[in-house]
């Protein structure tokens, strides 16, 4: 059976939680918010199931020949609602038109982050947009395996390690199955975020009533953090001024497994990898407006062939993509642990009402950089509005 002797060796893919013909295992979170397997001993058969799936312990080689491209949906309003250039709902538009399912991640009713599909286009719009949380995968996998099994078309969207979650419990290739991850800086922890929204929510005097990450009000590259409240008002920041971003950015209270990525390689198991394409000023200055350009890596033939298909929908560039890299280096190295980050978490639970002054206690910034900041912001919203 499945036992985490280091938090470090699990990422949460849930593939050993789909696979379990049981039904013994639970996904349960530890003291810091994320969810690990946990085994009912008294249920389990010893099928050694959970751990054949587990991307980890079986991990699948592959050797690709990537290919790079800087890409811009030339639908403004699609591009304007997504995180970068709008790739992402070109690509699951073309496996809805030709009668197939869409999985992603979606904030449900209760605001939790989860991983669901939908069947028309209409209701794409809640993948759009980047969330800096990890998705509960939930029973997707099995859902995927079924509609694949019936001959439906699939995209399944999800981190590097959600997509290696899947390749393993699936065990097979399925034509019928397109897969696209993203460049990932790591995923933050839950509880964290849940203290950080009660904190605004009593700030505010209400409850949350929409999330967003990644709003471009200040430009792409300056993006922000907006959260609506249900008596009308809201919060603003930007990703330098709000605190929950900041200590993300700072690597104070990512997953365990993301300091030691195992999923982090051009080798991917997806099909298609799409990230914000930063330096993009550097590699085609032309493509670079402030608005959102994507990163799009061809990891396969089948990647290739759909996005070859709607290149009349976007202006798209080759590129290097050594060069591509070289600014978006999270494709392939994990990022540095926070050498704060247990003593973060030991002081956590003291903080359960004021969680902004534990963050910033840890992740202070100084004045000559406050400034060099604030001169930037300024510069960046001169320019934007020449650019409009």
């Amino acid at each position: 059976m499945i036992k985490i002797t280091k938090k470090q060796d699990c990422s949460g893919c849930h593939a050993c939680y789909n696979a379990c013909p049981v039904n013994c295992i639970t996904m349960i979170d530890d003291k810091e918010g994320f969810l690990y397997p946990n085994v009912d001993d008294t249920k389990c058969i010893n099928c050694g199931l959970c751990e054949k799936v587990c991307p980890i312990i079986n991990k699948k080689q592959r050797v690709n020949n990537t290919i790079a491209y800087a890409s811009i949906n030339k639908n403004e309003n699609i591009r304007n609602e997504s995180s970068s250039g709008g790739i992402f709902t070109l690509l699951a538009e073309n496996i809805i038109n030709d009668g197939g399912v869409v999985f992603g991640a979606c904030f449900n009713d209760k605001l939790d982050l989860v991983h669901s599909y939908v069947d028309t286009i209409e209701d794409l719009s809640k993948f759009r947009g980047s969330k800096y949380l990890q998705s509960k995968i939930g029973d997707t996998y099995k859902q995927t395996k079924e509609f694949l099994k019936k001959g439906t078309k699939v995209l399944f969207s999800g981190t590097p390690c959600q997509i290696d979650g899947l390749i393993s419990y699936l065990g097979r290739d399925y034509d019928n199955l397109i897969c696209v991850d993203i460049i990932c800086h790591g995923v933050p922890s839950p509880k964290v975020f849940k203290m950080y929204r009660a904190e605004l929510e009593k700030k505010y005097g209400s409850t949350t009533r929409r999330i967003a990450f990644r709003r471009k009000d200040y430009g792409w590259k300056l993006y922000s953090v907006l959260l609506s409240f249900d008596n009308n008002t809201e919060y603003r920041k930007n990703l330098r001024e709000d605190i929950f971003m900041r200590g993300f950015l700072q690597n104070l209270y990512l997953r365990p497994s993301c300091y030691d990525c195992k999923s982090k390689t051009l080798n991917r198991l997806s099909d298609i990898t799409i990230a914000d394409f930063w330096g993009i000023e550097n590699i085609v200055p032309e493509l670079d407006d402030d608005r959102g350009t994507s990163l799009v890596l061809i990891n396969s033939n089948k990647g290739k062939k759909i996005f070859d298909q709607l290149q009349d929908k976007m202006i798209v560039k080759q590129v290097d993509c050594d060069e591509a890299i070289k600014y978006n280096p999270s494709a392939i190295k994990s990022v540095p642990i926070n050498p704060k980050r247990y003593m973060f978490f030991n002081k956590l639970d003291s903080y359960s009402d004021d969680i902004s002054k534990l963050i910033n206690s840890y992740t202070k910034i100084s004045f000559s950089k406050k400034v060099y900041r604030k001169t930037r912001n300024v510069l960046s919203k001169m320019k934007r509005k020449i650019i409009n």
